[in-house]
């Protein structure tokens, strides 16, 4: 396993300082933001994606990921307004060619909440169709969509890994795995350990958000900070044979001082690593 962290930590820099920055701190990966004022697609035009990819290329990092900038603003895929559902699918789309361009293969999508008014029945009825259009779209990209279950501040149709899963084998996604968000899964009581033997098991591709909280709020916590227990969801990952990354997904209350959060979760996540090791005589 690798470490990573979202760029969205460095809210206030551009996306070519925030590469190099991370890099300084010792991270071999990067999850790109998709959101202003980093890799919001209309901005990027041919010189920004050679200014960026030149120092991806410079710092030997990797792009672990690229999620655009979703969770109810401005986009939601299962919106009964027409016009925002299909905005918010050809939002996606372009945010695909946008990673292709940098060089990643990894998209992640968030299901979206429903309306008032609009119910479950039709919510999901609205969703699949935006699913459906974005992973025939994959597909011919040769894209991997990573779908992240929420919480019921963020969504009431896929809340929990479970939701996830049954929507993908339901519907027959073969290009979808699910980006597991611990914090996401903490807040729903979900069993962290659990939801890693599923996605073993079901065999569907996982990428890994690592944020902390007091299971009250979604606070995108840096590992310890919070109550999550990482060791034994570490060691399950290790024992399901997980070689992708570990991005970090810290909150806005960090983007004052990015640097001393990116260093502080590095040295977090890697003593938790040790330790989970250790527990297994590894």
């Amino acid at each position: 396993m690798k470490l990573s962290y979202s760029t969205k930590l460095y809210y206030n820099y551009r996306l070519e300082d925030t590469i190099r920055r991370g890099a300084k701190f010792g991270y071999p990966g990067v999850e790109i933001w998709g959101g202003r004022p980093h890799a919001y697609y209309k901005d990027m035009d041919a010189a920004s994606i050679t200014s960026i990819r030149k120092v991806i290329d410079e710092t030997g990092v990797e792009i672990s990921g690229f999620i655009p900038a979703q969770f109810g603003y401005p986009t939601n895929l299962c919106s009964p307004i027409k016009s925002l559902r299909e905005d918010s699918v050809e939002y996606i789309k372009r945010s695909m060619d946008t990673s292709l361009a940098l060089g990643c293969k990894k998209v992640s999508l968030c299901p979206g909440r429903t309306l008032y008014g609009q119910g479950y029945k039709q919510g999901m009825i609205d969703l699949d169709a935006s699913l459906s259009e974005l992973v025939n779209y994959a597909i011919q990209k040769d894209v991997l969509l990573l779908l992240e279950p929420a919480h019921m501040l963020e969504s009431d149709l896929i809340l929990t890994v479970e939701d996830g899963v049954r929507i993908i084998k339901d519907r027959k996604y073969e290009n979808m795995g699910i980006a597991l968000d611990t914090g996401h899964c903490h807040v729903n009581k979900e069993v962290l350990v659990d939801t890693v033997y599923l996605l073993k098991k079901k065999n569907i591709p996982m990428h890994i958000h690592l944020d902390d909280n007091n299971t009250t709020a979604d606070q995108h916590k840096i590992p310890g900070e919070g109550t999550i227990d990482f060791v034994p969801f570490l060691q399950a990952l290790i024992e399901t044979g997980y070689d992708g990354y570990l991005t970090v997904e810290l909150g806005f209350d960090y983007t004052a001082n990015p640097d001393a959060a990116a260093y502080k979760s590095r040295k977090a996540v890697l003593s938790l690593l040790e330790e989970a090791k250790a527990s297994m005589n590894i």
